[in-house]
């Protein structure tokens, strides 16, 4: 087998790279340090420099896969003029995240693949992406748009919609349903999401 050429230094993004493909052409099943190790081209000992075991190395992707999904979301929330528009805007991200990232995506919720009990940093890395929409929740509420009283519970609310849109587009039922109801899945997201923070009361003690 020819070997992938890396830079010293770099074997570590070389194997999750390798894993990811492992993962997208045949299933987390497939996922061994062995197998990631013929994948990337390297000896069979090499993964065991970076990573004790397989948790390990799903642990790492899992951790990597938070901290670009936060990216995605900060950057969102950034551009946005409004926290409204903001709380819509990173759903968009949330989605679009899992659509250019599907196998890193469903690793991250997999609790039982990287055992995240035993890599207490894969928890807080996902702790860290969802404070962003704490964060842009907690602006909405400073600027009299969202209740203050209901921020935890809007915040998990926005959530359970993103990733259930994700879920959705990535299994192939969300653009079976919006060819039958005449749009498209980015365009149906996007109204979704706006329709949402339309039905979010505003604080009653600013009116």
């Amino acid at each position: 087998m020819k070997r992938i050429r890396y830079h010293h230094g770099d074997l570590r993004a070389t194997l999750m790279d390798a894993c990811l493909r492992l993962i997208e052409n045949e299933g987390l099943a497939a996922v061994s340090l062995r197998r990631v190790a013929r994948e990337a081209g390297v000896s069979s000992g090499a993964p065991y420099h970076h990573f004790a075991d397989r948790a390990a190395l799903l642990s790492a992707l899992s951790i990597d896969g938070f901290q670009q999904l936060a990216t995605y979301m900060i950057t969102a929330r950034a551009a946005s003029p409004d926290p409204l528009t903001a709380l819509t805007e990173l759903g968009d991200a949330y989605v679009r995240f899992s659509r250019e990232h599907p196998a890193q995506f469903r690793l991250m919720f997999r609790p039982e693949l990287s055992q995240p009990e035993k890599h207490p940093a894969a928890n807080a890395a996902g702790d860290a992406a969802f404070n962003v929409l704490v964060d842009t929740v907690a602006d909405g509420v400073a600027a009299g748009a969202l209740p203050a009283d209901r921020a935890d519970t809007l915040a998990v609310a926005w959530w359970g919609l993103a990733h259930g849109l994700a879920s959705l587009w990535l299994d192939g039922h969300l653009e079976k349903r919006s060819e039958q109801m005449g749009t498209h899945a980015p365009e149906l997201v996007d109204t979704i999401m706006r329709m949402f923070t339309t039905l979010i009361p505003p604080d009653p003690s600013t009116a």
